[in-house]
């Protein structure tokens, strides 16, 4: 009988023990749950607050104060990124030489060279061009001997290394990156291209991460001096392309693919135009 009696109290004081835990715990999740009733009550006037400034942004987005508030953003935008590409072009002038001794401004560019008019993109006489009084010959590009000028050489690698400064401070003003990135380093410059790096049989277009992982620059020197001709045929190239995607980002047709600094002295002038700022 005293066994029984005994066994019972045990069961009795186990059960005990159970119920106080399970009441303990009983308090914790309620006091969990009470907290994180307490943060989504938060968060939902958290969200009910900025449902209503959104509204209200939106109000007066619609209304015509909104819309000319916003024109007045961008035309500040667009005369700030004006005034510093006009530093750029104090900085690397492209003129054309008239003369053995005499350069004036290459101001025979038609004023509406936009997209849609290609008639109007082809400069009238182009003549010989000048980078902060450096001529661009691409002739060795094409043809290098043993009797090409080494100064000619020399100075074309130069004025590739001014339009490649000029290009890179023109793409960070306009905030465009380029699609050929550019390593500048004056006369000893390089340009990049991805897709020349990128081996077919290795990469499974399926997985990003394989071909990101495939994918390296492939660098090509902007200059001839001790390079491949082709290979600095071929950035010369690629540095036209970058101009050609800025002068597509302001709604300019190019001159074409042979034309460095004529298509870098237009996207100057179309920046500087009081088009640009009005568009």
């Amino acid at each position: 009988m005293r066994e029984r009696l005994e066994a019972r109290k045990v069961v009795m004081a186990n059960m005990s023990t159970r119920c106080k835990v399970a009441t303990e715990d009983a308090k914790k999740q309620e006091e969990m749950l009470s907290s994180e009733v307490r943060s989504l009550l938060v968060a939902g006037t958290s969200l009910s607050v900025a449902r209503k400034r959104l509204q209200e942004a939106n109000r007066l987005l619609t209304e015509e104060r909104g819309c000319v508030k916003l024109k007045n953003v961008q035309r500040k935008l667009r005369a700030r990124q004006q005034y510093m590409i006009s530093q750029v072009s104090l900085l690397y002038p492209v003129k054309i030489l008239v003369g053995p001794a005499q350069e004036q401004e290459l101001e025979s560019y038609s004023s509406s060279s936009r997209l849609g008019n290609p008639s109007a993109s082809k400069p009238v006489n182009q003549g010989s061009l000048t980078i902060l009084g450096l001529n661009l010959t691409l002739l060795p590009f094409t043809k290098m001997s043993f009797f090409t000028d080494k100064k000619e050489v020399q100075r074309s690698a130069t004025a590739l290394g001014y339009v490649a400064h000029a290009v890179s401070l023109i793409a960070s003003y306009l905030q465009v990156p380029l699609r050929y990135p550019l390593r500048l380093g004056g006369s000893r410059s390089y340009i990049n291209d991805h897709a020349s790096s990128i081996d077919p049989a290795s990469s499974d277009l399926s997985l990003d991460t394989t071909l990101s992982a495939n994918v390296k620059l492939a660098e090509f020197p902007l200059f001839l001096e001790g390079q491949d001709t082709t290979r600095a045929a071929y950035a010369v190239f690629l540095l036209n392309k970058d101009i050609e995607q800025l002068l597509n980002f302001i709604g300019v047709k190019s001159l074409g693919p042979r034309h460095v600094l004529a298509n870098l002295k237009e996207l100057l002038r179309s920046v500087q135009s009081s088009e640009y700022i009005d568009t």
